[in-house]
């Protein structure tokens, strides 16, 4: 392996913090990895990872080495794109990582009109709820909701905001009084996100105050889909996008509740996140503008 390319393989080892990953990310074995950060090492007569059987940490000369590295690779990077941006059509394969619930209604339009647009890119989609780390885990962007991002190195452009609905079934209501103020909701049971994902809390904004509710609950999880179709199982009120519960609520099967007043942060934020790079591969630029056109067009 050559320098430049042993140079390429030690960014994304730092950037994955595993050498397997590392290899998963550029199609490559564990042990070619290894042996290209065992000459690299050599030539630089340094040791650049601490190595265990669970983790790898960077040594103090690879801290800096990694800092000249990135800048180098990006700065060389610009210089190809640059000399082939007339010819060259977004190709290759486009990892993407996307919230499942949150992205449900607009996903498969969004990617068949960028396939439509873009054939030569292949698309890898993973659906989750779980934080994730888009260089550690090898993707190149995120349709994710703020809480999904487990580092703050990462750019992120705000796509679309969902606002929430506060909902009840009749049967349920009828069971119990109708609350009519916020301060009524303490004698209410919810259907609630997971508590590691939002805090079990309903805050409005009263005048010129803000009015925080503790949400009692039996029942939560990390998927809003499912505490849909809890609360019209008549386990409680839900907090539920409101673009969730549209028919349910055409239909009657769900009633809103205390629509009079405005709940604070209450809209979820779709985002589109990626790597901070100089230079950003011709295929996440062109997945990155087709995003933002598209959530535009339909906002």
């Amino acid at each position: 392996m050559d320098y430049l390319e042993s140079l390429r393989v030690f960014r994304s080892v730092v950037e994955a913090k595993s050498f397997t990953r590392a290899a998963d990310m550029l199609g490559l074995t564990a042990p070619i990895v290894s042996r290209a950060i065992a000459g690299l090492e050599q030539r630089l007569g340094s040791r650049l990872f601490h190595r265990t059987t669970r983790q790898v940490s960077l040594t103090e000369a690879a801290e800096h080495f990694y800092q000249g590295c990135a800048q180098i690779l990006d700065a060389l990077e610009a210089l190809e794109a640059e000399a082939s941006v007339q010819t060259r059509e977004p190709s290759g394969v486009l990892r993407l990582v996307a919230h499942t619930t949150a992205t449900v209604n607009r996903l498969v339009p969004l990617i068949s009109t960028f396939k439509h647009k873009y054939p030569k890119i292949s698309l890898d989609v993973t659906l989750t709820e779980r934080p994730v780390d888009l260089v550690a885990d090898g993707y190149d962007l995120g349709i994710v909701l703020p809480f999904m991002l487990s580092t703050d190195t990462t750019i992120t452009r705000l796509l679309e905001r969902m606002p929430l609905a506060i909902v009840a079934t009749p049967e349920y209501l009828s069971e119990r009084s109708l609350p009519l103020h916020p301060t009524d909701l303490t004698e209410h049971l919810f259907v609630t996100m997971s508590p590691s994902l939002r805090k079990p809390l309903l805050t409005f904004r009263i005048g010129e105050e803000d009015l925080s509710i503790p949400l009692k609950y039996d029942v939560a999880s990390n998927n809003a889909v499912f505490n849909r179709e809890m609360v019209l199982q008549g386990f409680g009120i839900g907090v539920v996008p409101a673009a969730l519960v549209r028919n349910e609520l055409s239909s009657g099967r769900l009633v809103s509740i205390l629509e009079a007043f405005s709940i604070v942060d209450g809209a979820l934020e779709i985002r589109l996140a990626y790597n901070t790079r100089t230079l950003l591969p011709a295929k996440v630029k062109a997945f990155v503008e087709h995003a933002a056109a598209f959530f535009e067009s339909v906002s």
